[in-house]
């Protein structure tokens, strides 16, 4: 690791001076003011959190899990896909739920690309005869699986076509993966590649498949990863039944979410658009998932090299990686028309500050029924929404408008929340102070993500909510299950190696525990990656088996309340945990942002570069000595032909020292920050009038500033600089993405370029942090 002017950073999370100092101010006055041992509220002063506490509890007392039950049975009766009647019928129901309980409510309508299936068809046609059912049939004991109008199952915005071909064995479709097939002398080209879901998201499958030169994407569930291998199949288990198959979109994600022909605009009825051809994140090429079942014919009648032992899944077969003797004839066409998108956009007008918003949504739209994915989440914010609406109509008004958004389309690419946040943009970057958001919701341990100037918000919340099961708080219990994963579990990378070492190391220092970075896959990204919003993603999970009906039709109301959430207690966790950081949000005087632990988070990020390119300097060094000595020949099997790796570039030093400053200047302003407000909150000179607004103005444009309107290498739409999907891993996070992603990629040139260009984003947003601590004084 190269020097810099940063003294070695200690791995023990420091717990801000500033709120040692307040926890001591507060004690005397948290004794004449609400009783002996009342504790603080961050962003409240301890009479303030006196009534913020009352408020919650009475938002508490509003909770009902008989409603949410109730509320997912009839949002899950139907299919309600984009374009179905069922979806519109949704979008009116929870529309009316919400003027029903005093919001101001209404459908925004928007028009987007959504191709649907005409006819699909796939054949084994040589060695043998197989035809694909390509069909789910119905399951005992689901009273929706056999029910009319579900889609067959397929992957949105692969192309069109009818191609027949030799077939080759994939893994999982990866980019290592075809340096793997490379090294056996296989090449994908003008043949049909079959994948299997996992490792990665599904959408870089077909479009690395494409790159290379295949003709067509196939890619099934194999048991190993969602089936048998995993525990009792449906319905007898919750894991994935033999013709079970998981849809999904294979839009091209990477470059930008939401409706293809309008990207940047909202895809009103007179946007702007693309033609079909010239949309650069639709596939050329044709995509089918399959279920495990017509998988099987498939792969057994592949020959050619037995697949490398990682890449053999649970199937009775012998795992070859061909090309051929099987050969497929496969047949997609679509209707590439338009379909409406209807998003429920409900609001509450705040009685101070009307014009800063904090927004919440939760997508509605489903692949088929979606009881988990995404109405688990949705009942929950319903819930949040009910509740709300009581305290509303017993008098209590938010200081700041609260933005409750039901999201259609998140399914085929984010498409109702991106084309909404596209066309409310300006308002969006002048008004929101958050994008709050949640997807699915089961059993378990609670899971957030997000901006982490909300890591300390995230925690005290958690902290004052019961987990259903152990009766102990949900930070308490995430605590314990941190500390417990971490002992002797093997990581699956060195990315998720540091991270999982970064949890641990929190959760044993007893502060606050991490928050993880966001990458893609719901509806946070147009508002935080974009438009760059203060964003933050909630969930419970982690005890549950719904994972094995993935975007199928047996994702049903069935499903999840045998392997879901069956009290739908989480479903009430959730929304008391979302539902206190939106009231928390809405009615602090000064906006609950905590700058330290984002210092130390971005600082752990810089130092990961260090270790990415030192680490990647000596495993060249250590490969060219191997080719050199002929190593990989001599280890080699000779009845089984495996070319060695390909040789790494050297890989040169690269100067972090304009980043490695930046990161000193910014744990100093957190600390300076963080000291101010904490002097504010236990009883210093209260800002009034102009000044409060003025640092309220800054604090809603603080995340803004770690984005840049060039956006990212390649991919303009992405303009946040500290948190980005990555090009090679789709839903993953790459962090400080300008640099990493090209250290990742061997461009050394651009990796440079882009080390003072991130410093720089670091830098302004340590003045603007400065700015608002001058207010505080």
């Amino acid at each position: 690791m190269q020097a810099s002017d940063e003294t070695t950073r200690d791995p023990r999370p420091r717990v801000p001076r500033a709120w040692l100092a307040l926890l001591a101010a507060l004690m005397p006055l948290a004794a004449s003011a609400a009783g002996e041992g009342a504790p603080a509220m961050f962003g409240f002063t301890v009479q303030e959190a006196v009534a913020q506490r009352s408020l919650e509890q009475r938002f508490d007392a509003g909770l009902n899990p008989a409603e949410l039950r109730e509320w997912m049975k009839n949002l899950a009766s139907a299919p309600n896909q984009v374009g179905s009647p069922h979806d519109k019928a949704n979008a009116e129901f929870v529309r009316d739920l919400f003027r029903q309980w005093g919001w101001q409510a209404q459908i925004e309508v928007f028009e987007v690309l959504y191709p649907t299936l005409k006819e699909h068809s796939l054949e084994l046609v040589a060695p043998a005869q197989f035809t694909a059912s390509l069909t789910e049939p119905p399951v005992a004991g689901d009273a929706t699986s056999g029910v009319a109008g579900i889609m067959p199952p397929y992957n949105v915005y692969g192309a069109d076509g009818d191609v027949t071909g030799e077939l080759v064995y994939l893994n999982y479709g990866m980019a290592k993966d075809y340096s793997e097939l490379a090294r056996r002398g296989i090449d994908v080209k003008g043949k049909i590649v079959i994948t299997r879901y996992g490792s990665g998201w599904r959408g870089l499958k077909p479009k690395l498949a494409q790159e290379h030169g295949a003709l067509a994407c196939i890619i099934y569930s194999d048991p190993h990863d969602d089936g048998y291998a995993q525990g009792e199949v449906y319905p007898r288990g919750g894991w994935r039944p033999p013709q079970g198959v998981q849809r999904g979109s294979v839009l091209d994600l990477t470059l930008y979410s939401g409706d293809p022909l309008t990207p940047g605009v909202g895809a009103t009825k007179d946007a702007k658009r693309l033609a079909l051809a010239d949309a650069p994140t639709i596939l050329k090429i044709p995509v089918m998932p399959i279920s495990y079942a017509d998988a099987q014919p498939l792969l057994a009648a592949l020959a050619g090299p037995v697949a490398p032992p990682k890449w053999r899944g649970a199937l009775p077969i012998t795992y070859h990686l061909g090309p051929g003797p099987a050969r497929v004839h496969l047949v997609i066409r679509s209707d590439w028309s338009l379909k409406p998108l209807y998003d429920v956009i409900a609001r509450v007008p705040g009685r101070e500050s009307p014009d800063a918003w904090v927004v919440r949504g939760n997508h509605r739209d489903g692949w088929v029924f979606g009881a988990w994915d995404p109405l688990s989440g949705q009942v929950a914010m319903l819930a949040e929404a009910k509740a709300i609406g009581a305290l509303v109509k017993s008098g209590w008004r938010p200081k700041r408008t609260l933005v409750y958004a039901s999201w259609d389309g998140e399914e085929p690419g984010l498409l109702g929340s991106t084309e909404w946040a596209e066309t409310h943009a300006a308002e969006l970057e002048r008004d929101a102070v958050l994008y709050l958001n949640s997807d699915t919701n089961t059993r378990g341990f609670l899971a957030t993500s997000g901006s982490h100037s909300l890591q300390h918000l995230v925690n005290e919340v958690a902290s004052g909510v019961r987990d259903p099961e152990t009766g102990v708080s949900t930070q308490a219990r995430l605590r314990a299950r941190i500390l417990a994963q971490g002992y002797g579990r093997e990581p699956g990378d060195e990315e998720d190696a540091e991270a999982m070492r970064r949890e641990t190391r929190l959760a044993e220092a007893g502060g606050d525990l991490p928050i993880r970075a966001l990458g893609s896959g719901s509806d946070y990204t147009p508002f935080l990656q974009h438009l760059g919003l203060t964003a933050l993603n909630i969930e419970y999970h982690g005890e549950d088996e719904q994972l094995g009906v993935y975007h199928s039709s047996y994702d049903s109301f069935d499903h999840y309340v045998r392997f879901g959430d069956p009290t739908f207690a989480y479903g009430v966790a959730e929304a008391e945990t979302a539902g206190h950081v939106v009231l928390r949000m809405a009615d602090a005087d000064v906006l609950p942002f905590e700058f330290t632990g984002l210092a130390d988070t971005i600082g752990a990020y810089t130092e990961e570069l260090h270790t990415l390119a030192d680490e990647k300097r000596r495993k060249s060094v250590e490969l060219a000595r191997l080719l050199e000595e002929n190593a990989f020949a001599l280890a080699a099997d000779p009845t089984r032909a495996v070319a060695p790796p390909a040789r790494e570039p050297p890989v040169p030093q690269l100067d972090f020292v304009p980043l490695d400053r930046a990161v000193a200047r910014l744990r100093a302003s957190a600390r300076a920050y963080d000291e101010a407000y904490g002097k504010l909150l236990a009883g210093g000179p209260r800002l009034e009038g102009a000044e409060r607004t003025r640092l309220n103005a800054l604090l809603q444009g603080m995340e803004r500033r770690l984005t840049d309107e060039r956006g990212l290498p390649g991919r303009p739409w992405y303009r946040h600089f500290v948190y980005a999907p990555g090009m090679l891993t789709g839903y993953g996070v790459k962090t400080l993405p300008g640099v990493r992603e090209a250290i990742d990629a061997d461009r050394w040139a651009e990796a440079a370029a882009y080390i003072p260009i991130t410093a720089a984003v670091l830098t302004r947003y340590c003045a603007a942090l400065d700015e608002a601590t001058a207010l505080l004084h």
